[in-house]
């Protein structure tokens, strides 16, 4: 068997899915995206805020803690 017909053969680590950005097959190099493109257009969502992770509302002062204190707001 020639090395190009057992990488044909392989079994992929991953099952291939859509891309979330724009739906294209994933690619290994770039899973679950399909491109270098795509993987940057989610990371830029994710830096600039666009994405954010549902968490309970703080108020400044607790806000302040979390940087400049030892102590953490969220171990009461």
């Amino acid at each position: 068997m020639s090395e190009r017909e057992q990488k044909n053969t392989v079994t992929p680590l991953r099952a291939v899915i859509p891309c979330p950005e724009c739906g294209k097959p994933s690619t290994r190099e770039h899973y679950p995206f399909c491109s270098r493109r795509c993987r940057a257009l989610d990371l830029n969502r994710w830096l600039s805020g666009s994405y954010v992770l549902p968490g309970r509302k703080l108020s400044d002062e607790q806000d302040d803690q979390i940087f400049f204190d030892d102590k953490n707001p969220f171990s009461e």
